[in-house]
């Protein structure tokens, strides 16, 4: 690494970066970054301005040597960086707000990863990404992309298979469920273990110990289980836990209680409450909290954002390619033989151990037998939509579609296809060529 740490986060704007401010802050003595450049677009650039001197302030707190700029630059942003971090929005909550309530109409799961909505989330972002990895190519070969942007396995998948960047994909449901553990055990987290296995979004835990000690039988009861606020507060099945003896990732409710969930978002979205809508709500407070000139701290509030542990997860990678450290971190990284079932070009989310020149996935010990053909399903929609994205092709976003779990109709399917694409024609050139 250079001895000058630059990270360049792409997103600026966004209500998440005081946590990740927060995160370089705590971090500093063992990842001494010398400058931070924020840079947005120019539809952003009003937040970027707003967080971007709530950030000056928490470090003019801190007293550290760290430089901040803010661009509309992201070229200059991007030269000489170290590291890349992504937080970005495509068509910012106005087309999540289309992501959640289109495919209601044809009875389908409106989610913004998860299904329809996942897929055009992934459409509009994986074009833009991979042209910031064309970028980095010319401008900082040899940084390292750190994708949080949402679907993070997709996009991290789409950028591995079209560019020659390192990029690595993470996302905070992992270090949440470690910190609902913590909790609950009242241990701290360096006392656990947990193995995860399957996609970002997809994952099941099927081995969970504390100093060795395991804590899966007693957890299997726990029908509650670690969730987030994004996700329909449902009870697990306790036969379903039992029978696949592994915790599912809270984003699997969708598959195993589809009924509940569909009829609970077709009723919220009559109602006018959308989780596009909440979280508008709950970004105009933060940013009116951010206007504060005497705030000089992430304020709690922000934890009410369901990506709470951003700054955790994406500070302790850097941290751990900059160290060398090799520690256990759970990330998105192509699947090169771990999951047999599984091409080796797929990006999987699985433990791996962080070295500078990259995390060296670890070998999965268990994966239920009932959750590979799931996994599967769902890894050649991604594939396909990745293709779509890439392509513009209509006919690939419709063979995607068919092959979800969760879209029971082919027809049903290109009817709301073709209106997702066309309410989303601004976001999507490659498809109106």
């Amino acid at each position: 690494m250079a001895e000058r740490l630059k990270v360049a986060v792409i997103g600026g704007g966004s209500s998440y970066t005081p946590e990740l401010i927060e995160g370089f802050i705590l971090n500093y003595a063992t990842f001494p970054v010398t400058e931070i450049v924020l840079v947005d677009i120019q539809e952003g650039f009003h937040k970027l301005s707003i967080v971007g001197e709530l950030a000056r302030r928490m470090i003019a707190r801190s007293g550290l040597p760290i430089e901040l700029s803010l661009t509309l630059d992201r070229r200059s942003a991007l030269t000489d960086a170290s590291f890349v971090t992504t937080q970005m929005r495509v068509g910012r909550l106005e087309a999540r707000g289309w992501d959640e309530t289109i495919p209601l109409k044809y009875g389908m799961i409106g989610q913004e990863t998860t299904g329809p909505g996942g897929m055009m989330k992934a459409l509009r972002t994986i074009p833009v990404l991979l042209e910031v990895a064309r970028d980095m190519e010319e401008l900082c070969p040899d940084a390292w992309l750190l994708n949080f942007t949402n679907p993070a396995g997709m996009v991290t998948e789409a950028i591995h298979k079209h560019s020659n960047i390192k990029t690595i994909g993470l996302c905070n449901s992992p270090i949440a469920a470690y910190k609902w553990l913590s909790e609950l055990y009242q241990v701290p987290a360096e006392r656990i273990y947990c193995e995860f296995a399957g996609l970002n979004h997809l994952h099941w835990i099927s081995t969970i110990t504390i100093d060795g000690e395991s804590k899966l039988p007693e957890l299997l009861a726990n029908r509650d289980g670690y969730s987030a606020r994004n996700v329909p507060q449902y009870d697990w099945n306790a036969t379903l836990l039992s029978a696949l003896k592994a915790i599912p990732s809270y984003y699997l409710k969708y598959f195993y209680l589809h009924r509940e969930i569909l009829a609970e978002q077709q009723e919220a979205a009559a109602r006018g409450e959308t989780r596009a809508e909440t979280v508008q709500r709950l970004e105009d407070e933060l940013f009116e909290l951010y206007k504060d000139e005497e705030l000089a701290e992430k304020p709690k509030q922000l934890e009410q954002r369901g990506g709470a542990y951003y700054s955790e997860a994406a500070v302790r990678l850097m941290n751990s390619l900059y160290n060398d450290s090799g520690d256990i971190q759970t990330l998105n990284v192509p699947n090169q033989g771990i999951l047999g079932f599984l091409p080796d070009d797929a990006c999987i989310e699985v433990n791996c151990k962080v070295h500078k020149n990259g995390p060296v996935a670890i070998p999965v010990t268990a994966v239920p037998e009932a959750a590979k053909g799931l996994i599967h399903a769902v890894k050649t929609y991604e594939g396909l939509a990745i293709e779509a994205a890439v392509t513009g092709s209509r006919s690939t976003a419709l063979l995607a579609l068919a092959h979800h779990p969760l879209v029971p109709s082919v027809n049903a399917a290109e009817a709301m296809l073709d209106e997702m694409l066309e309410q989303n024609k601004a976001y999507l050139p490659g498809f109106f060529k």
